[in-house]
């Protein structure tokens, strides 16, 4: 005979899948994955508020959805955090991986972290916040996310697209002979590289 799963089991569920989302979900998604019917859903994420209040995560939702913010109580000091890093220059860090994903096109995370040769995750994180990438699914794997430039980005460059960005013919098939590992300068006859 199998065992019901109780409220308190599934809020932990509940807690895991939302903060696994990493925004809203609707209630019909996340009733699914908890293998629960749209009305115990409710009992779920009422048990869900009451365990994450004073914790400083909060659990937001609407009539068709749900998701997990940073508390009233907390956000504050997370926005001071925040203006505080945004404050900052985004440095060379930040300068590469928005050259990779300007010339390049939508990137996963792990090529990013391929042309750049180091881990990427912080550099993402202060672009997304700085509003200058866009996170999207990736059509191919569902695993991962796609990272591209926002609109606001390239009119702050003051181009349309990126195939207007300075250099872009000679640059992206550069980094493309990188990234394939082939030899990305040309040579001259006598096999030495052309200037």
């Amino acid at each position: 005979m199998e065992q019901r799963t109780t409220s308190e089991e599934l809020a932990k569920r509940a807690q895991a899948f939302l903060f696994a989302e990493g925004g809203e979900m609707p209630h019909r998604k996340l009733a699914s994955l908890l293998n629960c019917k749209e009305s115990e859903l409710r009992d779920v994420l009422k048990t869900l508020s009451e365990r994450l209040n004073g914790s400083g995560i909060a659990l937001i939702q609407t009539e068709t959805a749900a998701c997990l913010a940073v508390s009233e109580e907390a956000s504050g000091i997370v926005q001071e955090a925040i203006k505080r890093e945004l404050d900052r220059d985004i440095g060379e860090a930040g300068l590469e991986t928005l050259s990779i994903v300007l010339y390049m096109g939508p990137s996963t995370r792990a090529r990013i972290d391929y042309l750049r040769g180091v881990n990427s995750a912080s550099t993402l994180r202060n672009l997304l916040a700085r509003g200058l990438i866009e996170r999207t699914e990736n059509p191919e794997d569902a695993r991962e996310y796609l990272y591209r430039p926002t609109v606001e980005l390239l009119a702050h460059l003051g181009v349309r697209s990126a195939k207007e960005l300075s250099n872009y013919d000679t640059i992206v098939p550069e980094l493309a002979a990188f990234e394939s590992g082939s030899e990305p300068f040309k040579t001259n006859n006598d096999g030495s590289d052309a200037v």
